[in-house]
């Protein structure tokens, strides 16, 4: 399969953005997909995540400000972030996941990556 993030820019503080990832060869049926972020210097940290069902996993850092959702007549999967924060600046990505243990939000437990979309949170 492959995925393809798109969305990402500079906001500032406060504002909203809504990432996408375009996934082409999964079947949501048998795939959990996850968002996750990476900040210069830190270890890649999964943020969202949702089962094909509409069980959704969220870290405690965007809990009440970022949303996952899926549309699975277009395959793709979204991220709608707001209040953004300086602290969310990043470089997201999506992944996709066969894994029982997806929503712990773990890296190790998603296979598939897209090439990521830069956010940039500044004032």
């Amino acid at each position: 399969g492959q995925l393809v993030e798109s969305g990402g820019g500079l906001v500032q503080p406060g504002e909203s953005l809504r990432l996408s990832c375009a996934a082409s060869g999964y079947t949501y049926s048998n795939s959990s997909m996850g968002w996750f972020r990476q900040a210069p210097g830190k270890e890649r940290e999964g943020i969202a995540a949702i089962r094909s069902d509409g069980t959704t996993s969220y870290a405690d850092s965007v809990k009440g400000r970022f949303t996952i959702s899926q549309d699975n007549a277009k395959n793709t999967l979204y991220l709608q972030m707001n209040s953004l924060k300086l602290e969310d600046t990043a470089m997201y990505y999506c992944a996709a996941s066969r894994s029982t243990l997806w929503w712990l939000l773990r890296s190790i437990d998603f296979g598939d990556w897209g090439q990521g979309t830069q956010v940039t949170v500044s004032s």
